[in-house]
């Protein structure tokens, strides 16, 4: 199995329970394994920011399923999950983007890995540096955020339910 790393935001009605719901759904795929959830961080919009602010997290998931399925899986649970496409940086329901491939590096039209934003975005970055990614990734985490230290995030109290992580459920 590679070791993935997944973002996932939402910002449209309960976000709590839209992520929750999509790691369920994660969770549920075949020859996918959830390894880590993040905390839940609140952060300002991205790109259009006339709208509501986001909740964010990171997934780490063991898979066998290639970048390319697992990416189709990703759109088939936010469409499931009631994501409409309007317009680039719209408000969602929900949103998977595959960050990280253990191995692999790609440039196709539907998927760049690794995602080509995600070292200049505070609400990717402080969870992905909870996740023990470091043996998989060379990643100076630490140095990308002291990069974007100017972009508010919070840090909250809220937490995703994950009954089938390799940690039993603990945020780490």
């Amino acid at each position: 199995m590679k070791k993935v790393v997944l973002g996932l935001g939402t910002n449209i009605g309960d976000r709590l329970r839209h992520l929750n719901d999509a790691v369920t759904a994660l969770s549920l795929l075949p020859h996918t394994e959830i390894d880590a959830v993040s905390a839940v961080y609140e952060t300002a919009p991205w790109g259009y920011t006339a709208q509501e602010n986001f909740y964010n997290i990171c997934v780490s998931v063991n898979t066998d399923l290639s970048p390319n399925a697992l990416l189709g899986a990703c759109l088939g649970i936010e469409a499931a999950l009631g994501r409409v496409r309007t317009f680039q940086y719209a408000p969602r329901v929900i949103d998977i983007d595959v960050l990280l491939y253990e191995g692999v590096t790609l440039q196709t039209e539907e998927l760049t890995v690794p995602h080509k934003e995600m070292l200049n975005r505070a609400f990717v970055l402080y969870p992905l540096a909870e996740l023990e990614i470091a043996q998989y990734f060379s990643i100076d985490i630490e140095k990308a955020k002291a990069a974007v230290s100017d972009q508010k995030i919070i840090r909250t109290n809220e937490t995703i339910s994950c009954v089938s992580c390799r940690n039993d459920g603990d945020i780490l």
